[in-house]
């Protein structure tokens, strides 16, 4: 009998240790560093952004761009303005590493400080080190429009060109750290920064990376490292999620979806004319305008889903003072 209890305690122990390996794995919200994938073909240069265009919503955060690397090789990301996860959070881009003769995918993530990034001149405020293009201030994000461009309106901005002058510039185009590519290794302080709790990248920034991954002018089989005028098709797929969201979530009436679609149909319609009448490409030009009417467009998009009117409650405060 007691041969018996022995072996049942034995047994229960066993399936103990199993339940954990058996449960599904989860995406936690907080991250380590690592590396993700491995290629042993080097990133193309980093292409030299020539217009930002202008940050559509208070609070959201430039996150830059950089290749990627999928089934058809690497293809570019643009970069992006995004709500951080939570105030007080800053964007730590990734970088491709060159260690062992393979290059190593270092993901970005969010976290309170700017960590290393490689040495990566990706621009507009990240200059290689550290991070000039803002700061949070009591709880609301401060830009510097000397490197940053802020939205029409936007009341918390500065211009520190000092900072530019007194800050290290790594002045090359290289995508990755290591032999060939930047020589840089971090500092102790930014050793530091990767022991803070991180967060991985956001679904929208998700999202982005996934409809530059699907977009064939993205890629650099196809653009050759010139991505000049791309992520057009990625900016109407992001803007379409959103307007989803807001339907399924019931953020969004009827009335504000039908205006969202007719005014992306229409700007859907003036990208198609331009392309035409310009062998299959948008020009610099064509390219800001369409920047332009999305930022527009992403800010009515915003204020939509956050006002008091909603899918249950079409005229939002109106119903609400008649009852």
């Amino acid at each position: 009998m007691r041969n018996l209890v022995r072996f049942r305690n034995l047994t229960i122990l066993a399936l103990l240790c199993l339940i954990p390996a058996l449960m599904p794995a989860t995406t936690p919200a907080q991250i380590a560093v690592g590396i993700g994938i491995s290629v042993h073909v080097a990133p193309p240069a980093i292409p030299v952004a020539v217009v930002q265009p202008p940050c559509p919503v208070e609070g959201y955060l430039w996150t830059p761009g950089y290749w990627a690397y999928g089934p058809a090789g690497y293809y570019w990301v643009d970069g992006v303005w995004v709500a951080p996860p939570r105030v007080g959070l800053l964007w730590t881009p990734g970088y491709w590493g060159f260690v062992g003769g393979v290059y190593g995918w270092h993901a970005g993530y969010w976290g309170p400080h700017v960590g290393f990034y490689g040495g990566v001149n990706y621009g507009f405020g990240y200059g290689g080190v550290g991070f000039i293009g803002g700061a949070w201030r009591g709880g609301v994000f401060a830009y510097n429009t000397a490197v940053w461009h802020a939205g029409a309106g936007f009341h918390n901005v500065y211009v520190d060109k000092t900072v530019i002058n007194n800050t290290t510039i790594i002045n090359n185009h290289a995508s990755f750290n290591g032999p060939g590519g930047i020589d840089r290794q971090p500092t102790a302080e930014e050793r530091g920064y990767e022991n803070e709790h991180h967060f991985e990248a956001t679904h929208d920034q998700l999202a982005h990376e996934t409809s530059a991954r699907n977009d064939p002018n993205a890629r650099f089989a196809n653009n050759h490292g010139r991505p000049v005028g791309m992520g057009v098709n990625a900016r109407e797929e992001r803007q379409q999620d959103r307007i989803a969201q807001g339907v399924r979530s019931g953020q969004m009436t009827p009335g504000e979806t039908a205006r969202a679609e007719h005014n992306e149909a229409r700007i859907d319609n003036q990208v198609n004319r331009d392309r035409a009448a310009n062998g299959g490409h948008l020009t610099a030009q064509e390219h800001a305008q369409v920047e332009h009417e999305q930022n527009k467009e992403s800010k009515q998009i915003y204020n939509e889903k956050h006002n008091a009117k909603t899918d249950a409650h079409p005229h939002g405060n109106e119903e609400k003072e008649k009852k």
